[in-house]
């Protein structure tokens, strides 16, 4: 491994990474918002398996819903489909849950229009939810590990991004640079009081700053 992928997993991938312990605590967190998730049939929207399965927690059921392919074999507990959920025929089709879970995906579903209907599905699918996302004002962006990457101009970002070294994959072109940023849009405070504004939105911090934020409704 070169020292820059070192570095890259020094703070997200390993298993001993800071990214690692950020989730290991948001784990705790939701545990003490669901304690009763043991018994709950939860849809996963944008989620993956690995992270379900590197959980300390297990739900009585859960329903991946991605646009990513899935793996050919899941656990019982465990179901997957591929999906839009912005589409406004998909809520009816996946029925009904307890609880909808959204870890890191808002943000990637397309502009104000895309997560309004993002936000009616989860409100359409289960009565309570928690949706995080990373916050646009923490100082690094999050996908990318860059300082201030998310306030360049969209040019240089697609520019950026094809040399800079701490990302997960470097695209090899301009139009791959330009698809790499394009869909990602950071929410800030205002917008995710604004999408939830019966939810209590929780703030995780780290040195004092706020890194993430989760809409949280966990009564109904």
């Amino acid at each position: 491994m070169s020292g820059i992928r070192a570095l890259r997993s020094r703070f997200v991938d390993a298993p001993d990474s800071l990214g690692e312990r950020f989730r290991a605590a948001r784990w705790e967190r939701f545990r003490a918002c669901f304690p009763g998730i043991g018994g709950m049939r939860v849809v996963d929207l944008g989620g993956t398996a690995e992270n379900w399965l590197r959980s300390p927690l297990r739900p009585r059921h859960v329903h991946l819903v991605n646009l990513e392919p899935h793996p050919d074999l899941l656990p019982e507990w465990m179901s997957a489909e591929n999906a839009d959920v912005t589409d406004p025929d998909i809520p009816a089709k996946l029925g009904e849950f307890d609880l909808v879970v959204s870890n890191s995906t808002i943000e990637h579903v397309g502009g104000p229009s895309q997560r309004r209907r993002f936000v009616a599905a989860v409100d359409q699918l289960a009565p309570l939810h928690w949706v995080q996302t990373p916050y646009r004002y923490f100082p690094v962006e999050p996908h990318f590990l860059a300082p201030g990457f998310q306030f360049l101009p969209l040019a240089a970002r697609a520019k950026l991004v094809r040399h800079w070294p701490l990302t997960h994959s470097r695209p090899g072109t301009p139009e791959e640079g330009m698809d790499a940023v394009i869909g990602i849009d950071l929410l800030t405070r205002a917008e995710m009081r604004y999408l939830f504004p019966r939810s209590v939105i929780l703030a995780e911090r780290v040195a004092g700053l706020t890194k993430s934020l989760t809409a949280v409704r966990n009564r109904v």
